[in-house]
């Protein structure tokens, strides 16, 4: 999907070369690294170049993509791949969706985010749903303010306590569907093959590459 409005047939092929991650989270751009390396892809991080964090101003998961994409473009000169995603229960009225990261709080402590979750849940009435998703948006960038587009998503319940110390952020109370453990105790091979990063990146993948 074009940022631009192009047709399918005018999606911008992405070069073997550098790629910026548009992210400081480590544990996201290990994801990252991981899902682009069979494609000739060298990803350097946004911290590893001292770019900012820009303010994530937008209303959707794509907008905080494409902004912090575009910023980091802009600042290196070289392509950029940003991620916005987050967790969205249903009961909760999807939240805390483009919020995930700031229920954390300023220490990014995401034991914060979880219990602060699993109380919401708690105060409303015993026979209430877990169910939750998880969305990410992946947004590629360049230079000239092109920008193409991808979402993605997993389906899942939330289980208390937290179980796992695999992947990071809100994995360890998120079991798929189809599982009876939490990506916090999978394996990252086992997450890679079925998250919703993994989703945007087969859409990115059949796209750009």
């Amino acid at each position: 999907m074009s940022g631009e409005g192009d047709t399918p047939q005018a999606i911008r092929k992405l070069a073997p070369g550098k790629l910026v991650i548009a992210s400081h989270n480590a544990g996201k751009v290990r994801e990252i690294r991981a899902l682009l390396g069979p494609y000739g892809i060298e990803p350097v991080s946004a911290a590893d170049l001292d770019l900012p964090e820009p303010d994530e101003t937008g209303t959707t998961f794509v907008a905080n993509a494409e902004l912090k994409a575009l910023q980091a473009a802009d600042l290196s000169g070289l392509p950029a791949l940003a991620d916005d995603s987050g967790l969205c229960v249903e009961a909760l009225g999807g939240e805390p969706g483009i919020f995930s990261a700031r229920w954390a709080g300023e220490t990014k402590d995401f034991r914060v985010a979880m219990q602060r979750v699993e109380d919401r849940l708690a105060a409303l009435p015993p026979e209430t749903g877990r169910d939750a998703h998880f969305v990410c948006a992946l947004a590629l960038a360049w230079p000239d303010g092109h920008v193409e587009w991808f979402e993605g998503r997993a389906d899942g319940v939330l289980t208390w306590p937290p179980r796992g110390d695999k992947g990071f952020g809100y994995d360890p109370v998120f079991v798929p569907n189809g599982h009876a453990v939490t990506y916090g105790e999978m394996e990252p091979e086992a997450k890679h093959a079925m998250s919703h990063r993994a989703d945007a990146f087969r859409q990115l993948v059949a796209a750009v590459f």
